[in-house]
Formats: C-alpha cells, structure tokens, sequence
C-alpha cells in the first residue's frame, strides 16, 4: 500500500513493492493504478515526467506517484507499461480512476480538449 506523498509528491521506492515478489508485473502495475484516483509512473529525473506531476498538482491533485528508478522492480514494471500501451512509449504513464489515460501526449491532449477535467471529477481527484 503506498505511503503518503513525499514533499516531491512522490512515494518512497518500498511504497509500489507491496504484493508477492513473484506478483505478474502486469497485474502489479493494474492493482497500483486502480489503488487511488491518479497514478503516474515516472522516473525521477525525467524533465515530462516532472512537467506532468506539476500539472496536476497545478490543477489541485495530488497524484499518487510511482518513481520506478527508485524501485527494485523499476524496469519489469516500466515493460509492463509499455505491453498496455502497444507502444514503447516513453514515460510518464498515466492512470485516472483506474483507466489508462496514456503518456504524456495524451495527457497534454486531454487537457488542451477539455476532457481531463472532467475524467478527474469523475475519479473524485477534483470536487471543483
């Protein structure tokens, strides 16, 4: 179970670990993603990665966030990612309400189309 936010708005690298060493990495990354309203998979020193926790906590969510280079199971994790996307897509990966929304493309795309504020509403991330 995730610990709170640090003041970075990230979770400390033991807080994605939970479940069985020998859980599917597939089945890890749906079981994080659905465990709070926005999940974003990220890398701590990645400059999108950093642009999209700053939009959302700019929006007044606060995002459960998953620092794979801080997590033993950082690089199965991150190819478990990148088999929902279809892709190779690079990170950040995004989750509202459990759903994938994607990497920061679409997520910069549902934000410029008016759509990511109501999928944050609908999640229960914004009561505004």
């Amino acid at each position: 179970m995730p610990t709170a936010p640090t003041g970075r708005r990230g979770v400390s690298s033991s807080a994605g670990s939970g479940g069985g060493a020998g859980e599917d990495p597939l089945e890890r990354v749906e079981r994080l993603a659905s465990e709070n309203a926005v999940v974003i998979f990220s890398i701590s020193t990645c400059c999108m990665c950093h642009a999209i926790k700053r939009l959302f906590c700019g929006m007044g969510v606060n995002p459960t966030v998953y620092e794979l280079d801080e997590d033993p199971r950082g690089k199965e994790t991150e190819r478990a990612l990148m088999r929902l996307l279809g892709t190779p897509s690079p990170l950040p990966v995004v989750f509202i309400g459990g759903k994938l929304v994607g990497a920061m493309d679409r997520v910069m795309a549902s934000h410029i189309n008016g759509s990511l504020v109501p999928l944050l509403k609908q999640a229960g991330a914004l009561w505004l």
